[in-house]
């Protein structure tokens, strides 16, 4: 919270979103695939957040969600910056789904 002031009220921008659209929506959020499991794992490629205004195109968040179609439930992963972080913790995703 220190680094990105704004991430609050981001994160809440962005279920709103997902209460309307949660599957994915190519070209801004697409599923992983190759993790073995049932889940619809979903990564949403970039979170605009003021916290970022005036950096460029290239700023972003990456936020990695669950969603569950039958009960309609979104469980939210994994959120990072793509600058100090290259990809997605796959790890973290099995581990929260096995």
């Amino acid at each position: 919270m220190k680094k990105y002031r704004t991430l609050s009220g981001d994160i809440e921008d962005v279920k709103k979103v997902l209460s309307v659209r949660p599957d994915a929506c190519p070209p801004f959020s697409y599923r992983i695939d190759g993790l073995g499991i049932e889940s619809c794992i979903i990564k949403v490629r970039k979170i605009a957040s003021d916290s970022f205004k005036g950096r460029g195109v290239n700023s972003g968040l990456r936020l990695v969600y669950a969603y569950f179609k039958e009960s309609e439930k979104i469980m939210l992963i994994e959120l990072y910056h793509k600058n100090e972080k290259e990809s997605e913790d796959r790890e973290r995703i099995l581990t929260n789904f096995k």
